[in-house]
């Protein structure tokens, strides 16, 4: 038999392979339809899905927040949503990769910088496949959803600010978990110090000690009110010198003590995995 019979007849043998594996996914899919048909279970509708990713790109953290009413996990275990796998775990963390990723790609239209959208997301989903519970997901997820509508809230916001100040800005929001200082600040604007400060007071109406300040106890009140983090554990992540100044900080800026605001607002989910205060 010379090559030519036997590149044929591999040929016939793929094409044959091809048409099968075809035709076994044309009945699986028909198959899902007929289940589909018989409990009533069809996909979630798209425009409220770009609805959400708008909601992120254009920063409007209002509408975002309405959407943490009900846990991630029990929004995706809804049949319209589609079942990813069979294991329960491994199908919401698919679906959150899938937000993850398309999350980021809608920053980047709204004006977030490449880099960091895509590192964001990557950053996300490498916790996401490192959760173990569901409860652990719903966190991440809200933090996730926060970090990103936060980020695109300040981008929109600084479209009026000079270069060295968004430059600032941005420095200050991917380091709220360290020690910021005036003179790393000022090296990542191109400006002095000094100058650095009393421009940065012109176009934001605030210092910078004041507005780092304010950046950290925005982000603590959102992780007192949407996860399972201690006011203690708080003041680490944030690099706060110590619990009893983040304690003061924070009392100063909103009225009240960490514990206190997370008791008051912390929402926690309910049996059916939505949230409730």
């Amino acid at each position: 038999m010379n090559d030519s019979e036997n590149n044929s007849k591999n040929a016939a043998k793929s094409s044959t392979k091809n048409n099968s594996e075809n035709e076994s996914i044309k009945k699986e899919l028909s198959y899902q339809e007929y289940v589909m048909r018989e409990e009533y279970s069809y996909h979630v509708a798209y425009n409220p899905e770009i609805e959400v990713y708008n909601a992120v790109k254009d920063g409007n953290w209002d509408f975002i927040r309405k959407q943490f009413d009900m846990s991630f996990t029990a929004k995706t275990s809804d049949p319209g949503f589609g079942r990813l796998s069979e294991n329960e775990l491994q199908s919401i963390k698919y679906h959150f990769v899938i937000g993850a990723a398309i999350i980021a790609r809608y920053c980047i239209e709204g004006g977030m910088e490449h880099e960091m959208s895509y590192h964001l997301s990557d950053l996300y989903i490498k916790q996401c496949d490192a959760a173990k519970t569901t409860a652990e997901i719903d966190n991440l997820h809200v933090e996730m959803m926060t970090d990103f509508t936060m980020r695109m809230r300040d981008i929109h916001n600084r479209q009026s600010y000079s270069e060295p100040i968004g430059l600032a800005i941005n420095y200050i929001y991917d380091h709220l978990h360290e020690h910021i200082l005036l003179d790393a600040v000022a090296k990542a604007s191109g400006l002095n110090s000094s100058y650095l400060s009393r421009l940065f007071k012109e176009e934001t109406g605030q210092t910078l000690s004041a507005y780092i300040r304010s950046k950290k106890i925005e982000t603590a009140k959102n992780m007192l009110r949407f996860s399972d983090y201690t006011p203690a554990e708080i003041s680490a992540i944030l690099a706060f010198p110590s619990q009893s100044y983040f304690t003061d900080v924070f009392k100063q800026e909103t009225g009240t003590t960490p514990k206190k605001y997370k008791n008051d607002n912390f929402r926690k989910l309910d049996i059916s995995g939505n949230f409730s205060n």
